[in-house]
């Protein structure tokens, strides 16, 4: 088996990322202390297509060198705009029909693998702080809560990882990928 070379990945343009149809997914950062966890995010996002990550509070922002060595120039093509306050993202959310979906263990969450996602739906996934999650605050103005089954004795996920897990699974979903 031959790995492919970097000219057959076929990648596309910031330009042509740009005009692409996006993804009906927005990423909400609520106060990421990790600079590396910020540029992972965007990364991915960049890898689904995703229309904007909003950062919020502590999260820091592009540029920034610590977000760049992981996002790789991602934070040239997913569009970002930085809010002092999760709540403010939320409710801009709210204003434009986005169904708000904490990523978060908690009472009534949804689990990943039930999770399922309608086509025409504009969706805001929102990951909290490494230590803290997501602001009780914030929780309180959600739509749901979407967990990810864990089975070991941790039951924690950097945050990189729990947004790599469901931005893949809710863009198979929504792209009928299954």
């Amino acid at each position: 088996m031959r790995k492919l070379k970097n000219v057959e990945l076929n990648r596309i343009s910031i330009e042509e990322f740009k005009e692409s149809k996006k993804t009906p997914v927005v990423i909400v950062l609520d106060n990421i202390r990790s600079q590396n966890n910020t540029g992972s995010v965007f990364r991915t996002a960049d890898a689904f297509l995703l229309e904007a990550i909003f950062l919020c509070g502590i999260t820091a922002t592009p540029p920034h060198r610590e977000i760049h060595k992981t996002a790789l120039g991602a934070t040239d093509s997913v569009e970002w705009k930085y809010f002092d306050e999760t709540s403010e993202a939320v409710k801009l959310l709210k204003e434009q029909n986005f169904k708000i979906f904490a990523v978060e263990q908690a009472l009534e969450s949804i689990s990943l693998n039930d999770f399922y996602p309608s086509v025409n739906d504009k969706i805001a996934l929102i990951f909290g702080n490494e230590v803290k999650g997501i602001e009780d605050k914030v929780m309180n103005m959600v739509d749901a809560c979407i967990e990810i089954p864990q089975f070991g004795t941790k039951h924690s996920l950097n945050i990189s990882i729990s947004a790599g897990i469901v931005i893949w699974e809710v863009f198979r979903k929504i792209n009928k990928l299954i």
